[in-house]
């Protein structure tokens, strides 16, 4: 961040919802950023996983709401979205 007297801008602090999710098919732990306001614990969803972004199953562990992008648990640059709610 740069200070305003020197010149620059201040960049606002962005705040985020980010779930941690266990992929069904291979059990590993992932961060997603959640825009999905109802989601809870222990629902299902589809996320892009991998290099190639296969649509995969995943579980909802945990939920962090509102929280800044400082402090995220994986950078906001890298970081994918839920695709949706899988209701099968």
């Amino acid at each position: 961040m740069i200070h305003s007297c020197a010149g620059g801008v201040v960049r606002e602090k962005r705040h985020f919802d980010f779930a941690k999710v266990e992929i069904l098919s291979c059990g590993q732990i992932c961060w997603y950023i959640c825009n999905i306001p109802l989601l809870e614990e222990g629902d299902v969803v589809i996320v892009s996983f991998g290099r190639d972004n296969k649509r995969e199953k995943a579980k909802v562990l945990r939920i962090d709401r509102n929280v800044s992008e400082q402090v995220s648990p994986i950078s906001v640059k890298i970081a994918k979205e839920i695709l949706e709610v899988c209701y099968e």
